[in-house]
């Protein structure tokens, strides 16, 4: 897999921080699991961090840090144990995304919110929405804009927009000063997961009409 888009760096300054809520955490965890560069940003971003850290003086603990951080752990765990991680040779679902929505893109069970497009929310404990979105061959989503951040990870076809082709492993890392109108290449449909702060911005009447419908 050839990864042409990657997270923006103070994105994953701000992963490796733990500073991302989950919804943004968990695309950032699926594109470090299909590309490789991004792996060797990370790890010397923690790298950094661990340096500046060393730098820092010791301070004294609470008397009951070690308890709260075994809580911590325990309750990350139960998480983490909602949906099973199987090793599925067959599974095209990057391992992070796998406790969400099981390993396999044609198991997972769609709504209909346009002609072609169809979307499957991920209920998470997190201000932000995460989505899938699986969009048909030729397909073109209304240009739109953002009301704050929005990530969008491709898992399976590619689209086309203003910023370039996005495929398999791509990351379309955007802030609220970017508007786009992705357009799917024929042959085959678009299947990407999203987080959003805020709900998008379409252009436009009618399509503002129909976004509390679409629910994108």
């Amino acid at each position: 897999m050839t990864v042409h888009h990657h997270i923006d760096e103070s994105t994953l300054l701000r992963y490796a921080s733990g500073d991302l809520d989950e919804a943004f955490s968990v695309i950032v965890a699926a594109h470090l699991a299909m590309c490789g560069d991004c792996r060797k940003a990370l790890r010397l971003a923690n790298d950094i961090g661990g340096s500046l850290l060393d730098r820092e003086e010791p301070a004294p603990l609470a008397d009951n840090a070690l308890e709260r951080i075994m809580s911590g752990i325990d309750t990350a765990g139960g998480r983490i144990e909602q949906r099973t991680i199987d090793q599925d040779a067959d599974a095209d679902v990057p391992v992070p995304l796998r406790r969400f929505i099981g390993n396999r893109l044609d198991e997972i069970s769609w709504k209909r919110v346009a002609p072609g497009v169809r979307r499957h929310r991920i209920e998470i404990d997190a201000p932000s929405s995460l989505y899938l979105l699986h969009i048909g061959p030729g397909k073109a989503v209304p240009e739109h804009g953002h009301g704050g951040a929005e990530m969008t990870l491709i898992l399976s076809g590619a689209y086309r927009d203003q910023l370039g082709r996005f495929g398999p492993g791509d990351i379309a890392d955007l802030d609220e000063h970017v508007e786009h109108q992705p357009r799917v290449e024929p042959g085959a449909p678009c299947i990407c997961v999203v987080a959003t702060e805020e709900p998008t911005r379409f252009k436009g009447v009618f399509s503002r009409l129909l976004q509390p419908i679409v629910g994108i």
